[in-house]
């Protein structure tokens, strides 16, 4: 045997003990072995940094070590690499600089790959491909967590955000059942110092708490005596979490729910009561007087005042380095309850008790994913019955007036109206339940480009005031005609082809050209919303009733067996989009420039990952092309 055969054996026989070569085809390694070089490293010699620009081939360490760390030199040195170990897979993938400083910790031989040879292993070697896709997806991660650095003291409060509730509990819960008498309850209370006992049903579950302010609004002043069993005055019913879940998820369900503590329980399991002044503790911003202030509001001036404070509380969760993901369910779930307020004020000058109506949410606020440059996009849909004609209209027309009032009100609170008139208060989105029914039947049957633009917004439909049986019928009704509708499902499929990702092919990536906007290009039309029209039609093609694009993905992902990391990595992309969004908006606020950014002003991190989350939305429409033959 000749020395280059003895080499590539000792080669092969190398790379097959570590992952992912172990598992990979002897076609895929006979192509990558003749393309490896090896090269030497000196102890402390550093071998890849930021600073050396984009990356030109895959490491693979042979003998020695490699340490790797962030370039902030305050962060945790990481654990070194040792045989058979890659790097940097990311920074290869996008074509850029790596995130992390490598070096030699002592003297080390590592394969090399060139950058073109990598990106072929990858087409020829399933295997490698998904190695590489769940690297590719951590390191996106990893920039996401970088991404919000820019608003200071970010990775403390992101780690203490994501603590779980367990931790959070700080003191064991204080309990009784629902026949326990209320002095009984009170001296359990005074026992264990607590300001909240949780009362549960004859199995364990929470059912109930009773809580200092409880005494003195339903017992104290109402003269009840403390022989009353404490069910007749206990608040139900409650919201309950698991222990595992986050700040971020209790900080997100207090503002959706309105409340201002959650029990922590794993099944019949008391682990204890998180309150508002917890999180509060975390985040140093309390939702309290903002949510009090929206409940509480008598008019729309106070209601404005309440605006104004849900504002400066987004900007400074934002500022504090929350996610994309609870940071918007937040936006919304307060834009929510401002929203349902200001139509309570509203309905306080209408008369619509004979009435069973919806207001529906659409568009952004319908998929929970408002950002701070949101305008109205709303409906309303009623019930019809028998009525004639006449009565019909003469519903229309009240409604139509109330809506009309309301879109104001909202304007009055910040939200614009919307530029294509999509609001309640125009007739065209005032309709009663059948009349939607043939609406929407007309789109499905007659899928015009002005139809399929109605649908991408109508569609998103969320239930927000009112009858909400009425949207869950829409959507039963609207499912079961639009997943057997493949001629409608292929047009909403192409449309949402009409527009690519930005990626340039000699510049990273293109931009507009024509001014005012030249050199920028849109996160939301080139970005967030080729993630978004992708997931509608999933939506619709399986039935899938989250109106949200990650809830869409992750259900479509498990609905075509994709594996789990492959979604993730997607909806990872479109949480970078939303965050990068946030962040312009939060500096330029206003609808004129409220999406647009100029990727050069981009540090070399966020550049990269722009473009990985650019490449997974095309591997999401390569998808959807695939499924719909296109």
């Amino acid at each position: 045997m000749t020395t280059p055969d003895l080499l590539r054996d000792a080669t092969r026989e190398f790379l097959r003990r570590h992952a992912p070569f172990d598992r990979m085809t002897d076609d895929a390694l006979a192509f990558a072995i003749p393309r490896l070089t090896l090269a030497y490293f000196a102890r402390d010699r550093e071998i890849l940094s930021p600073a050396t620009g984009p990356v030109t081939h895959l490491y693979i360490v042979h003998r020695g070590r490699v340490g790797a760390r962030v370039a902030d030199p305050r962060a945790e040195p990481e654990p070194t690499l040792g045989p058979g170990e890659c790097f940097s897979v990311g920074a290869l993938s996008a074509g850029g600089a790596p995130t992390r400083r490598y070096h030699a910790a002592e003297d080390t031989f590592c394969y090399l790959l060139p950058r073109d040879d990598f990106l072929e292993l990858r087409r020829r070697s399933p295997e490698f491909e998904r190695f590489c896709a769940e690297r590719t997806t951590e390191t996106l991660k990893q920039s996401l967590a970088q991404l919000a650095t820019h608003f200071g003291q970010r990775a403390a409060e992101q780690q203490r955000l994501g603590r779980t509730l367990r931790e959070l509990v700080r003191r064991p819960p204080v309990s009784c059942t629902t026949d326990t008498p209320i002095a009984d309850a009170l001296r359990r209370m005074n026992d264990g110092r607590v300001r909240t006992i949780v009362v549960q049903d004859k199995a364990g579950k929470p059912v109930g708490m009773f809580t200092l302010v409880d005494l003195v609004r339903r017992v104290v002043l109402r003269e009840r005596p403390l022989s009353d069993a404490i069910a007749s005055v206990m608040t139900t019913p409650v919201v309950t979490l698991p222990s595992t879940a986050t700040a971020h998820d209790a900080m997100g369900t207090m503002a959706e729910r309105g409340v201002r503590q959650v029990i922590v329980a794993d099944g019949t399991t008391l682990i204890g009561v998180v309150n508002e002044r917890d999180l509060f503790a975390l985040t140093r911003v309390s939702m309290r007087h903002v949510i009090e202030d929206l409940r509480d509001a008598t008019s729309l001036d106070a209601l404005s005042r309440g605006s104004d404070d849900l504002r400066q509380l987004t900007h400074s969760l934002l500022g504090q380095g929350v996610s994309a993901e609870p940071l918007t369910r937040t936006v919304a779930s307060l834009n929510d309850a401002l929203s349902r307020r200001a139509i309570d004020l509203t309905l306080a000058r209408h008369d619509l008790a004979d009435i069973d109506w919806c207001w529906l949410a659409l568009g952004s606020e319908g998929r929970g994913e408002q950002t701070f440059a949101t305008d109205q996009d709303n409906a309303i849909a009623f019930v019809s019955d028998d009525a004639g004609g006449a009565e019909i209209e003469g519903r229309r027309r009240r409604l139509l007036a109330f809506a009309h009032d309301v879109n104001l009100a909202l304007e009055a609170l910040g939200f614009p109206l919307c530029t294509g008139n999509v609001m309640g208060g125009n007739p065209a989105y005032c309709l009663s339940v059948a009349e939607w029914k043939e609406r929407f039947l007309h789109w499905l049957s007659a899928p015009t480009p002005e139809a399929l633009l109605a649908a991408n917004i109508v569609f998103d439909f969320r239930p927000l005031y009112g009858d909400t049986t009425l949207a869950d019928g829409l959507r039963t009704w609207l499912f079961s005609y639009s997943r057997e509708n493949k001629v409608f499902l292929r047009l909403m499929a192409q449309n949402a082809l009409q527009s690519g990702p930005p990626l340039g092919v000699i510049r990273a990536f293109v931009t507009d050209e024509n001014a005012p906007h030249r050199g920028t290009l849109d996160l939301k039309v080139r970005g967030t919303r080729l993630f978004v029209d992708a997931a509608r039609v999933f939506a619709l093609a399986d039935g899938i009733a989250d109106t949200g694009t990650a809830g869409r993905l992750r259900a479509a992902g498990r609905g075509m067996q994709v594996e789990p990391r492959l979604v993730e990595a997607a909806v990872d992309a479109f949480h970078f989009l939303q965050l990068l969004r946030l962040r312009v908006q939060d500096h330029a606020p206003g609808h004129g420039a409220a999406n647009r950014i100029d990727p050069e002003t981009l540090n070399e991190v966020d550049q990269r990952m722009l473009k990985e989350a650019f490449r997974q939305a095309r591997k999401l429409q390569e998808r959807l092309a695939h499924n719909y033959q296109l």
